[in-house]
């Protein structure tokens, strides 16, 4: 990779959370039986007329202001004319030359803890297509029109990123924002977020760009990072050998690991695009502007400073918990209900609550511990009812549902031994039975202290307080 440089743009696209559909009536609801949710106007039937919808404007209005992005005062829809079997009337109802959103940025954070801008080229609305199926068909493909005509911003990048942990960090950023904003679930498993990776290779220093491949229909960070990563180390093997990367449409294939051709890739020219007839351009009042900037939220890189600043967290606890507007939510709600300081929260939040998450494949809104719950256990750490250690195991009987803190810690005789003279008659009794390692520890070998304050927490089965542990060896030990 030292002689090569990857460049790497993508193209995004979100399913906006309207009611209904960009242009009709008809209901956005996922999950319905097929073919029950498309009407005349997604089907292009004769004689009729789309009317576009308010709300997915100003979806797209959210999204251009929250990546400071221009929002353009006049955009106008085109058609964008190609034939699937899933798109009935032939075309796709886009923009082109006048998109909703140009010329924005997000900042990314990077593995070495620096930061990277990514230009955001466009954002542009339009209808989603149908939906081709065939694993339920032997030999034929079913198609569900339910999908078409849903609403969608196509996101589209500069050519910044160069590598796939980038291009993961940037997508993942991108979700984050349009969940903050709530107009998207951001469901990849649904089709809800979705992209296009385009990728390639040139040689390091070269200004020029090589020639592109686009990964089509990526639904997930991981299937974004091994499709890039996979097309990346092909396009270099191609010119090694001395051959020509083709422009041209590839498929990810998660069971071979692989990337593989589908078909040439068109150029816009290939697309016909021309003004949609039956649309009006759209004119954004600068008071609709105003109202929709007034109505955002506080975005990830805001909350992230404020708890920098309210909780004393640093810039990388902070950003790894405003990646989810739940997870930092939950902190919240957490740390404002324990006195515990906001790192160990921080820590319990990202650390025991996120692994058991992913152990689980939960969302954290469906998390068996709730917010008020963890408060309470990082309190009983917090008062030296119990250690950090039997915390964890508490943690555990909590989410396997054992019951609230309280009761596990009397039910299974956890509380913590913080009796003085227990505790040193336990000492003294290590001591006095290991004079092997006293030697050890005297004459300088300072590890050793380990083994004792190990054999302490034997005997009480992890039950002594472990503060008063190591400073009553220390005195013992002197």
């Amino acid at each position: 990779m030292a002689q090569w440089e990857a460049v790497i743009g993508l193209e995004i696209h979100v399913q906006l959370a309207t009611q209904s559909k960009i242009f009709s009536a008809a209901s956005t609801a996922f999950g319905a039986e097929p073919n029950t949710q498309a009407c005349a106007v997604d089907l292009g039937l004769p004689g009729v007329l789309p009317v576009l919808n308010y709300e997915a404007v100003r979806m797209a209005v959210m999204f251009g202001l929250a990546v400071n992005a221009a929002v353009s005062q006049r955009c106008v829809f085109a058609r964008k004319n190609y034939f699937y079997p899933d798109l009935p009337k032939g075309y796709q109802i886009s923009q082109y030359e006048l998109p909703i959103v140009a010329r924005g940025q997000l900042e990314i954070a990077l593995g070495d803890g620096s930061y990277k801008v990514i230009g955001i080229t466009r954002a542009h609305l339009e209808e989603d297509a149908g939906k081709s199926l065939h694993e339920e068909f032997a030999d034929s493909t079913g198609i569900d029109l339910n999908r078409a005509g849903t609403p969608l911003i196509e996101i589209v990048s500069e050519p910044d990123m160069r590598s796939a942990k980038e291009a993961v960090s940037y997508m993942k950023k991108i979700h984050s924002f349009v969940r903050y904003l709530g107009i998207s679930d951001g469901n990849m498993q649904e089709g809800s977020f979705r992209c296009d990776a385009n990728v390639s290779i040139r040689p390091a220093g070269q200004k020029e760009l090589g020639t592109r491949t686009e990964t089509k229909n990526l639904n997930s960070f991981r299937f974004v990072e091994r499709a890039i990563d996979f097309e990346i180390a092909r396009q270099i093997d191609v010119l090694e050998d001395g051959n020509e990367v083709v422009q041209e449409t590839r498929l990810y294939d998660a069971v071979q690991d692989e990337t593989r051709p589908m078909r040439s890739k068109e150029e816009a020219d290939d697309y016909r695009y021309f003004p949609d007839p039956d649309l009006l351009p759209v004119v954004i009042r600068p008071e609709m502007l105003e109202e929709i900037k007034q109505q955002l939220p506080e975005l990830p890189g805001e909350k992230a400073l404020r708890f920098t600043q309210e909780y004393g967290l640093n810039a990388q606890d902070a950003e790894n918990l405003v990646l989810s507007k739940e997870a930092a939510e939950y902190f919240e709600q957490t740390a404002r209900n324990t006195n515990a300081e906001a790192k160990r929260v921080a820590n319990w939040v990202t650390g025991e609550l996120n692994a058991a998450l992913n152990q689980d494949d939960l969302e954290i809104a469906s998390s068996p511990v709730s917010s008020s719950m963890l408060a309470k256990l990082l309190n009983r750490i917090e008062d030296g009812t119990i250690s950090g250690k039997i915390a964890k195991d508490i943690f555990r009987s909590m989410w396997a549902g054992e019951g609230d803190v309280d009761s596990i810690i009397e039910s299974k005789g956890l509380r913590q031994i913080t009796d003085t003279l227990e505790i040193e008659t336990l000492v003294n009794q290590v001591v006095r039975e290991n004079p092997a390692q006293v030697e050890q520890f005297k004459s300088g070998k300072d590890k050793v202290f380990g083994f004792f304050v190990g054999q302490v927490m034997k005997i009480t089965g992890g039950k002594a307080n472990p503060q008063q542990v190591n400073r009553l060896l220390r005195e013992k030990l002197k």
